[in-house]
């Protein structure tokens, strides 16, 4: 097995020398691993009274473990993943550590408690308890005195059992059907008597959602057409169900979300109306969510009718998944493939079932499209700095129960607070928490507006005492106007500081909107979201090439297609850019694919001999934001470059909205 490990670890380190080639020093995929999590070792213990205990240790991202018996074992016992290893205990309280190692050698430890005793299990308190979130689950703990571990017999037919956990420990079991069972449980020591323990237990399935659905991004009026959702505005349907439908219908609410359940569903339909319909023609997707059972099978599916112009098309929610809501996207042109006459004028919407399901609950119907990704905000380090998904991630102070005061108006949302008496300027705060590292520059922007002449404070700073912080007084006026201030974090820094606006110290209204905070002192780049189309960004380092780009929607990208894997210098993007030697740098972009595939993203000479930093990004066909740290340790000219590597691997690449920031 060792060996095996080891080949192993060399082909990983092969096959990113091959795909780094101008970065042959970046093994940054390695570096990402995390160490092991839920260090824990199984016992079971053999009953002649000898007792010997076989061991068997087990965490998540673990590779192999050292195993030290008790707290006077000094050489510990090396095991690969699966392996156990046995030891004679004396009767008492032993300390077992076990040491988990993942691919880069970094460990996690723990001690577990053995207890071996030659008495026969006494005093055996049993705890069976359905579990609240997962249907037919239960969970069983077990405490004994004078045992070490137990085995759980779940009363099922032709089950596979027993099934073994340690004293006092909780371990689950996944029954097939619900019902009444004849469970036993078997306490057991290092002594041959053992103690059983029987109960008749009424397994239970979850019938119902415990939750509300998730909720739906914020979108903007003309984004969305929306059949059912306390997210959007709905359509006005005449008819719920229609008399024709073969469902039972109940209107409810979970988590005082209102939410539809159908109960023996062969289809419910519903109408808009028949004169003119609903226009979904502009719309790219129909989204649902749904609930069923765990055991249910019955595949669902929409199905919409033009009634007016005429036809009809229907289409899959795909396998159904049961025990969870489940949050489907169906593209609008799968509904092509009817005979609709078109999609402007739906007048019927029907939910089926190929056969009869027992109950299905249903959510967030609506269509929808995206929107103009030319308007997409880039927020850089912050989450939702646009306010579209409401407060998320924002603040009152640093009370992570709180939730920022938010508006709509026109489809568009941000924050907003009216201040009637002046106080501490941290009296009225809004807060987002997010890493600040000591030392790093940043650049705060945002867009704010009154309705009157008043300062407010901005910054960055520490969530907890000394409350350490960098801020500036900015002053705001009635017209929205956008703001940026560069900050230094020189004396302080922690994974869980926040951005600062402290509001207090004037009255007068205040909104904010488009929050965005990067490290650096801003963008060096020209033409970063391609909106002037190839300029400046060339193939390589030729001055006369010009980087391929298309236009979508009204937005401008690069975007190539990788057709043969070679070198990653055979398929480039670049920008020449001046590069201090010595300077750390934040190069941010959003990439997408139509495979997931890697790129080499970084900075560079634009000549021999070709020194650079880089690191390799895997890419999805989401359309994500990537950000990346580099720091020219041994190069720097007025004529270096941002580089793009692509060549390594086939599929589809595409990317927008790229910024490079000197710290």
């Amino acid at each position: 097995m060792k060996k095996i490990k080891y080949i192993y670890r060399f082909f990983i380190v092969l096959i990113l020398f091959t795909a780094c080639k101008d970065n042959l020093n970046d093994l940054s995929f390695a570096d990402n691993i995390s160490a092991p999590t839920n260090v824990t070792a199984n016992y079971n213990i053999k009953q002649d009274n000898t007792g010997e205990v076989t061991i068997t240790p087990n965490a998540e991202g673990a590779t192999n473990y050292d195993v030290y018996f008790d707290a006077d074992t000094t050489t510990p016992v090396n095991l690969e993943q699966g392996e156990s290893a046995s030891n004679v205990y004396t009767e008492g309280t032993h300390d077992v550590k076990i040491v988990a190692y993942n691919l880069n050698g970094d460990k996690t430890e723990a001690i577990q408690q053995l207890v071996v005793s030659f008495k026969a299990p006494q005093n055996i308190v049993v705890v069976l308890e359905n579990d609240a979130a997962i249907s037919k689950q239960v969970n069983i703990t077990v405490n004994a005195d004078f045992a070490s571990m137990f085995d759980f017999y779940s009363g099922e037919v032709n089950a596979t059992e027993p099934v073994s956990g340690n004293i006092g420990e909780t371990i689950s079991y996944l029954y097939k059907e619900a019902g009444d069972y004849s469970i036993k449980i078997v306490a057991k020591g290092a002594a041959i008597a053992t103690l059983e323990y029987t109960e008749e237990f009424t397994v239970t399935e979850i019938l119902a959602p415990l939750e509300a659905a998730p909720n739906p991004k914020n979108r903007k009026a003309e984004d969305v057409v929306s059949i059912f959702s306390d997210a959007y505005t709905d359509v006005t349907l005449n008819e719920l169900p229609t008399t024709w439908s073969s469902s039972g219908f109940e209107a409810i609410t979970i988590d005082n979300n209102n939410v539809w359940k159908l109960t023996n569903l062969d289809f419910v339909g519903m109408v808009t109306n028949y004169d003119s319909g609903i226009d979904v023609s502009s719309m790219e997707k129909l989204h649902i969510d749904y609930w069923v059972p765990n055991d249910a099978t019955n595949e669902l599916l929409v199905k919409i009718v033009n009634t007016v112009d005429g036809g009809e098309d229907e289409e899959s929610l795909g396998t159904t998944v049961g025990g969870s809501w489940q949050s489907i996207d169906i593209d609008i042109t799968g509904f092509d493939g009817g005979d609709l006459a078109n999609k402007n004028k739906i007048t019927q919407i029907l939910i089926d079932s190929d056969g009869i399901s027992n109950v299905v609950y249903i959510d967030n119907f609506y269509f929808y499209k995206e929107p103009d990704a030319s308007t997409t905000f880039n927020d850089g380090l912050l989450t939702n700095g646009d306010f579209e998904n409401g407060s998320e991630a924002w603040l009152v102070g640093v009370d992570d129960n709180s939730s920022a005061p938010v508006v709509t108006d026109n489809g568009n949302t941000y924050y907003s607070v009216n201040v009637t008496a002046a106080g501490n300027p941290y009296d009225v705060n809004l807060s987002q928490k997010v890493e600040i590292i000591q030392g790093n520059t940043y650049t705060l922007t945002f867009d704010a507006w009154s309705d009157v002449n008043r300062p407010i404070i901005a910054g960055i700073g520490l969530s907890a005492s000394p409350w350490s912080n960098t801020t500036e007084t900015v002053n705001i006026t009635p017209t929205r106007s956008t703001y940026s201030i560069t900050l230094m974090a020189t004396e302080f820094g922690a994974i869980d500081a926040r951005v600062i606006f402290d509001i207090g110290a004037a009255v007068g209204l205040v909104n904010i909107d488009n929050v965005s905070l990067i490290i650096g002192k801003g963008n060096v780049l020209n033409n970063s979201d391609f909106e002037n189309g190839s300029e400046s960004w060339l193939i390589g380092v030729d001055d006369n090439s010009s980087a391929p780009v298309v236009t979508d929607n009204g937005n401008t990208y690069y975007s190539v297609n990788v057709t043969a894997a070679g070198n990653p210098y055979d398929v480039n993007l670049s920008q020449k850019v001046e590069i201090v030697q010595g300077n750390t740098y934040t190069l941010t972009f959003d990439a997408w694919s139509d495979v997931n595939r890697p790129i080499i993203a970084g900075i560079g000479l634009s000549a021999a001999p070709w020194s650079n930093t880089a690191e390799t990004v895997n890419i999805t066909t989401e359309v994500t934001t990537y950000s990346v740290t580099l720091t020219a340790t041994d190069f720097g000219a007025t004529d270096a470059r941002v580089i793009f590597d692509l060549g390594a691997a086939v599929g589809q690449v595409n990317i927008d909205n790229v910024s490079l920031s000197s710290n």
